[in-house]
């Protein structure tokens, strides 16, 4: 296989998520390039990105997986909106208080997936079906329509205002400045990280990669600051996915902690043999997606300026599809953030664009469903064609 065939299979998805872009411009008559849809891109779809990052921890220990997300999304937003709007108490303390929930839950499921060996489809299963109902319920004793609102300014501004918001028609200087900041950081670290593994005597990539991808990488910066710029500024709740994604990516690469999640997931008793402590890892991946599923209630709850029934409805095979589409092994051990970015993004894309389209939303549900299926099939013919070498 040259060289360049071992790089299109690498960054095959990317390449897919490039086309359907373009595909998708071309059939909206170019409404998908617009700046209020760069800026939608990102708002309608940051709940994917978050919830995908703890399902990325999730799966790695072996392909398990959170179908109770979605549900509890639902259920925690009831409690907020309870607590700010019906309670009237503080932000703040409404905030921290639905983290706390989040805390207990992640607490007592990673307990039951960890130490009572429970299968964590079964856990979450049971957590799927009874937050739903428990989350509406509470909507509907504490209001006839089934929504709880208005959600307090002070929340919203948190999780769905802009930094440096300017009008529409203005462009927004400093917003372009952080995004050539963003773009002058990444291409530093690109070069830096290759020269580092050189001076260690590790395999780097040539010098013409690093290159190519510190443009294309640079150009996507710029063009999403240029668009942002033009719709009125930062939005808040990109910095947190940002921050979410850099922490994420910096533990799973850099840290023992990460390893250890892809040493699970690649032999669980050579592991455990080895002196780690398998289950610790397992508690951990629960209760940190549980954390996942908190602050993306914050951003859902803040989207909609409303608590009600329908949120979450299917979160989680959004941030399972995402994870599966952007490389995550099925059956654990393999997968990046950088690849999850990937698989979240072309979910987001297809979301956005058929919905720009007027696709029927039971069509776009089938169209995820292929591309998933179709995912997990180039994942496993790819690991048999790797097996056979």
């Amino acid at each position: 296989m040259t060289k360049y065939s071992e790089l299109l299979k690498k960054h095959a998805m990317l390449i897919i998520l490039v086309l359907v872009y373009i595909f998708f411009t071309v059939m909206t008559g170019g409404s998908m390039f617009s700046p209020m849809n760069f800026n939608a891109l990102i708002t309608q779809n940051a709940y994917v990105y978050v919830l995908a990052t703890g399902m990325l921890m999730c799966m790695l220990t072996g392909g398990n997986i959170d179908l109770s997300c979605g549900s509890f999304v639902c259920f925690l937003g009831a409690v907020g909106g309870v607590m700010m709007v019906v309670k009237e108490w503080g932000t703040g303390v409404s905030i921290l208080l639905m983290l706390l929930v989040g805390v207990v839950y992640g607490c007592v499921l990673g307990y039951l997936v960890a130490y009572v060996d429970i299968p964590p489809w079964i856990a979450t299963l049971a957590g799927y079906l009874a937050f739903r109902g428990w989350g509406t319920a509470i909507l509907s004793k504490n209001s006839s329509t089934g929504s709880i609102s208005p959600i307090p300014e002070g929340f919203l501004k948190v999780f769905s205002g802009k930094l440096f918001e300017t009008s529409v028609v203005e462009f927004n200087v400093i917003c372009f400045v952080v995004g050539v900041i963003a773009a002058v950081l990444v291409v530093f670290f690109n070069f830096r990280g290759r020269a580092n593994k050189i001076k260690k005597g590790y395999e780097a990539e040539s010098k013409t990669s690093v290159i190519v991808k510190s443009v294309l990488e640079a150009a996507a910066i710029l063009l999403f600051a240029y668009k942002l710029a033009l719709s009125g500024g930062i939005p808040t709740v990109l910095v947190w996915v940002v921050v979410i994604l850099l922490i994420y990516n910096f533990i799973t690469s850099k840290t023992a902690l990460g390893r250890y999640f892809y040493t699970i997931g690649g032999n669980k008793e050579a592991t455990r043999l080895s002196g780690i402590d398998t289950r610790k890892i397992m508690f951990f991946a629960y209760l940190n997606m549980a954390i996942m599923t908190v602050i993306t209630s914050y951003i859902v709850v803040s989207r909609f300026q409303a608590a009600n029934s329908t949120a979450g409805t299917n979160f989680e095979m959004d941030a399972i599809a995402g994870c599966v589409v952007g490389g995550v092994s099925a059956y654990g051990g393999s997968g990046t953030v950088f690849g999850m970015v990937v698989g979240a993004t072309l979910i987001g894309v297809i979301n956005l664009g058929m919905s720009l389209m007027g696709v029927n939303a039971d069509w776009q549900k089938i169209v995820k469903g292929i591309v998933l299926l179709g995912a997990v099939v180039f994942d496993i013919l790819a690991n048999k064609k790797n097996a056979a070498k």
